[in-house]
């Protein structure tokens, strides 16, 4: 198991940018010392409403040629539209934890949204075996909604409190979706 309490932990965040009139979102991936420290940074990207969040993300991990992350953190499991990210190969793939963080309490989707798409057995495979999102009150005062993979809740909890600095939104996911809007925007 990956002891997240000492100071320079490196956590790999990945958040993304995109608009629905484009096909592809921007993928950042940021690593960040839990001091803060920012220690690298990756680009990719995925498909508008495809089925390659997963893959894209195990390579920019890969493509870093790093072993020295500690956790995986990411801005949501389920995005550019249906694109979902299989937390639990992530972490079984990679032997590290997986925390997937949202801000916004989400109803869960319409299982008939994913039925339309290409791949919509498997991508209802995918949803049905997502963990159900744990909600979290961080020191901030405020509510954060949680999947997690090879951690526990108490331990995610502990590291989203040292890792947010305020407000909802851990600073290496701020950081990541940040970088991946910017790079969205200056990249055309």
């Amino acid at each position: 198991m990956v002891t997240l309490n000492k100071k320079g932990i490196r956590i790999f965040a990945v958040a993304e940018s995109f608009v629905q009139s484009e096909p592809k979102s921007v993928l950042a991936g940021v690593v960040m010392r839990k001091d803060m420290i920012i220690d690298g940074l990756v680009f990719d990207s995925v498909k508008v409403k495809g089925t390659d969040s997963t893959q894209t993300i195990l390579s920019m991990y890969r493509n870093m040629n790093r072993n020295d992350i500690n956790c995986i953190l990411l801005g949501g499991t389920i995005i550019s539209i249906l694109n979902i990210v299989d937390g639990q190969k992530l972490q079984s793939t990679l032997q590290l934890p997986v925390i997937s963080v949202t801000s916004i309490e989400r109803k869960g989707l319409k299982r008939h949204n994913l039925m339309r798409l290409e791949n919509g057995r498997s991508r209802l495979r995918l949803y049905d075996d997502l963990p159900e999102r744990e909600e979290l009150r961080l020191r901030t005062g405020k509510t954060v909604h949680v999947r997690i993979w090879g951690i526990t809740q108490s331990e995610t909890l502990s590291l989203l409190n040292e890792i947010t600095l305020q407000g909802s939104r851990p600073e290496p996911i701020r950081i990541a979706n940040l970088a991946a809007r910017a790079c969205r925007m200056g990249c055309k």
